[in-house]
């Protein structure tokens, strides 16, 4: 396959993916999802590859799923409320299996995030077995500033039910790397200079390791996590996203016009002078 919206590179006993978009701030779309899940069938199918990584072009890791990579056509325009909010189901299942594929990964999988890590993209970050970021990244969910909600609900298990009530409730789309690292959903916050080094160190030390241990040892921590709860909560929570993106209210009706009309600045100052 010829990749046009990511790189992959082999180094050694490393699988680099990298997300390779940067006039759109590396925005996820549907065919560079497509091209990310042949990229991880190739590293999960080369027994030569030991850990996958994945970063980001340019200025940034991610600004998150392209806005524009959603359906068009509206309820009122033709489609059955039932079979529009099926499709609307479909797209984001793909959108929740792509962020899960790092998590199930049957290899470690390690995040080099720089610049803006947002929305989706924090998802897939965290959805990594071990995140690094460059200092001065910033981290956020600014989904429901757009009427959006949250594909992977990950948060609450790794920063807890409070602070991420706090971030996705404000859809606060500032958290430092710093706040990120306090909270759990960073292990480590590196100067940017050395970013793609340290990572590449951290996942030769893996590499080098028993590739048994470390795929059963892998497998055992999501185990416990799924046996706490966790993916029939993350499904669960896809549904309400579902149902969020799926219900046309007056006040998400006149943010799409405007939004549509003026762009999404013009969209979102609107949303703030509502009462």
């Amino acid at each position: 396959m010829s990749y046009k919206l990511i790189r992959y590179t082999s180094d050694g006993p490393l699988a680099w993916l990298c997300l390779n978009r940067p006039e759109k701030l590396n925005a996820i779309s549907a065919e560079m999802i497509a091209e990310l899940n042949h990229a991880l069938d190739r590293a999960e199918s080369d027994e030569s590859v030991k850990v996958i990584l994945v970063e980001g072009e340019g200025r940034a890791f991610s600004s998150g799923f392209d806005l524009d990579m959603g359906m068009e056509e509206e309820p009122e325009s033709g489609l059955d409320d039932e079979v529009y909010k099926s499709a609307i189901r479909r797209e984001l299942t793909q959108d929740f299996d792509i962020i899960m594929r790092f998590w199930d990964c049957p290899k470690p999988t390690i995040a080099a995030v720089h610049g803006y890590c947002l929305g989706s993209s924090m998802e897939l970050a965290v959805a990594c077995d071990i995140t690094l970021s460059a200092d001065g990244c910033r981290f956020g969910a600014p989904e429901v500033k757009f009427g959006s909600g949250i594909v992977a609900l990950l948060l609450p298990w790794f920063c807890g039910a409070k602070k991420a009530k706090e971030w996705l409730l404000t859809g606060n789309d500032k958290i430092t790397a710093r706040e990120a690292e306090q909270w759990g959903l960073v292990n480590q916050v590196i100067s940017a200079e050395k970013l793609r080094e340290s990572a590449r160190a951290m996942a030769m030390d893996i590499a080098t390791n028993d590739q048994l241990a470390v795929r059963l040892t892998k497998q055992a921590i999501n185990h416990g996590m799924n046996t706490a709860g966790m993916r029939k909560a993350l499904l669960d929570a896809l549904e309400t996203d579902v149902e969020v993106e799926s219900t046309e209210t007056e006040e998400s009706r006149a943010f799409g016009e405007i939004m549509k009309e003026q762009g999404t600045r013009a969209a979102i100052a609107w949303r703030k002078t509502q009462p």
